[in-house]
């Protein structure tokens, strides 16, 4: 099976209310639909990089929203919303629910317009999805690999990520870099050896994790 990343950019005429919303916003750049479901009653977990009052503006967008619960992120707010409807348009809806393939969280929305999102699926029932999702919008498909149900291996360890907050903090990734791994060292009270061993170590289980699989 194929894991298949999407960005696609809908017409306005059948562009999502909130998505119309937030390309116009100047308080919120990005929202992500990390859950939805069913379809019958519409719950959906919904994210956005603003505050409270942005993101309640955001949503009186969406005529069919009767409750909304908001839980402040360090860096965003959280909104539980309860619908009667998707608000989607019906072609979209349709194409969705016959597809042969699944959609992964999240769904995230930017104000340049565009819309992303991952599905899962054969190459077959991920091709001609495409193709008549291209019928619809404009898309692209950005990137194409092998799906695996296992989570990425979560392999930095406690003193590593301790070791990059640090590197931050002193500004070693700063460009230009203002910091120095002796700084990163002071602030962790260990040698500077030591310290350089661990951010090699961290950045190349990192960089390694970003380029896997193509």
């Amino acid at each position: 099976m194929k894991q298949v990343s999407f960005s696609v950019t809908f017409p306005d005429g059948i562009a999502h209310p909130l998505h119309r919303r937030l390309v116009s916003s100047d308080d919120v750049s990005r929202a992500e639909l990390l859950m939805w479901g069913p379809m019958g009653t519409v719950t959906t977990l919904l994210w956005c990089d603003g505050g409270r009052d942005a993101v309640a503006d955001l949503l009186s967008a969406v005529g069919s929203i009767t409750t909304t619960a908001f839980v402040d992120g360090s860096d965003g707010t959280y909104a539980f919303v309860h619908q009667t409807e998707y608000e989607f348009a019906d072609a979209v809806l349709d194409l969705v629910s016959d597809s042969r393939i699944v959609f992964l969280p999240p769904v995230t929305f930017r104000d340049t317009g565009t819309v992303q999102f991952e599905a899962v699926g054969e190459s077959d029932a991920l091709t001609g999805f495409y193709t008549e999702l291209t019928d619809l919008v404009e898309g692209t498909i950005d990137r194409v690999h092998e799906f695996d149900r296992r989570p990425a291996s979560t392999a930095v360890t406690d003193r590593q990520q301790t070791a990059l907050e640090a590197a931050v903090a002193v500004g070693y990734y700063d460009v230009p870099r203002s910091g120095t791994v002796e700084d990163v060292a002071d602030e962790l009270g260990c040698a500077g050896s030591t310290a350089g061993e661990l951010l090699r170590k961290a950045e190349a289980e990192l960089v390694a994790r970003a380029t896997e699989s193509g």
